[in-house]
């Protein structure tokens, strides 16, 4: 990639033009003009994934593509609320009991579900990861343990926890359903725990190598005392190692990193979402470099078999009002040079929340998918 799109952090000072970007770069920090003036050559198909007669979509961030390279698998949270909103949890607390609904759905390429499960082991699927095997894997951001209800004292009992706890792991299925592993214990490291290494607080993605290697991104919380990590473990589970720290700079500090993705050179990029930016990792977790500010902040990170990258921001002026002047939507660049070539604006103005893609996929014949948590959908986008 060109130094100028780079925009690495080691530069102390200096005005640099790049694809109508400008960055200007003091010390550790970072400012560019926003990118939202790239063309946009695709058309937005909603409604093309089909779910079962009386189901409606819940909230979805996680998506991925099938070993095919066509079928779509998709970790959606659960339907409709009683209220007939739509729901961001499959755990109810005020009954205490998990939706019947099966959370792991897969569509065909014309948008027909042909299989689905995982019905009651997942609260919040969050990430999802489709492996060299075929296997899915999904991250549960989440747990069913008991809260304090709105506006009780801090020190005030807690509800009885439920039967069976879970959340905070990560599950490898088989393309059937079959659960082959599970990361992480039950319940996860709770705050003020001790902490398992091999286990989680919020874990965001997954993503496996070449060898099998299991790679976990950690952290959706954005304060000092917030966990922000990346793990590494062997094929078979066996923890291995760790890095990073909450931070809001330098290289290995982390706000949220959000999602993962291995360009053709096998360098992990991270989408370090609350520091606007993406880092990049050799496999061992030696730091390489970071910037790529020009992607804006992203939520969901893919980058095809030709390293076109592809990143869904979806909290652009509404989760980070102080970022009014980007627009929400998926940003399309190359690599190898840095420019964002197209994108694909967010058509809400003013959403309350998160809004547009949060998730990302693309397919074999370079159709996106965005998975979207606010909207509740899954939209697909084909060139026009």
């Amino acid at each position: 990639m060109a130094e100028a799109a780079r925009v690495r952090h080691t530069i102390v000072a200096g005005l640099v033009m790049v694809s109508a970007a400008v960055f200007v770069t003091a010390a550790a920090q970072t400012v560019i003009k926003p990118v939202n003036d790239p063309p946009n050559p695709y058309q937005t198909i909603e409604g093309w994934a089909k779910l079962p007669e009386g189901r409606s979509w819940g909230s979805t961030s996680a998506v991925d593509i099938d070993k095919d390279g066509k079928s779509i698998w998709v970790g959606e949270r659960c339907g409709l609320l009683p209220t007939g909103r739509a729901a961001n949890t499959c755990w109810n607390a005020q009954t205490s009991t998990m939706s019947p609904l099966d959370v792991v759905l897969k569509f065909d390429a014309t948008g027909k579900l042909v299989k689905s499960f995982g019905a009651g082991m997942v609260v919040f699927p969050h990430g999802m990861h489709v492996d060299r095997d075929g296997n899915i894997w999904v991250t549960d951001g989440r747990d069913n343990l008991p809260q304090r209800g709105r506006g009780a004292a801090a020190d005030a009992p807690l509800p009885s926890p439920p039967a069976k706890v879970i959340g905070h792991q990560i599950y490898k299925f088989s393309p059937d359903g079959k659960l082959l592993l599970t990361l992480g214990k039950p319940g996860g490291n709770q705050p003020g725990q001790p902490v398992d290494p091999a286990s989680f607080y919020q874990p965001n993605d997954v993503i496996t190598n070449a060898a099998g290697e299991i790679f976990v991104c950690e952290g959706h919380s954005s304060n000092a005392t917030a966990i922000a990590r990346i793990s590494k473990f062997d094929k078979n589970g066996k923890f291995i190692k760790e890095w990073g720290k909450w931070g809001k700079g330098g290289a290995g500090e982390f706000d949220q990193p959000h999602a993962f993705a291995f360009d053709s050179k096998g360098r992990l990029f991270i989408a370090d979402r609350g520091n606007n930016r993406i880092q990049i990792y050799d496999q061992d977790g030696k730091f390489l470099e970071s910037g790529w500010e020009q992607f804006s902040r992203i939520s969901g990170l893919a980058i095809d078999r030709n390293d076109v990258l592809f990143a869904a921001d979806s909290e652009s002026g509404s989760v980070a009002p102080t970022r009014k002047d980007w627009t929400r939507g998926i940003r399309i660049g190359n690599i190898k040079d840095g420019k964002v070539l197209f994108f694909i604006p967010d058509p809400a103005e003013n959403p309350p929340s998160t809004s547009a893609a949060e998730g990302i996929a693309v397919d074999a014949a370079g159709n996106i998918y965005g998975a979207e948590v606010g909207p509740a959908a899954l939209k697909r986008y084909v060139k026009k």
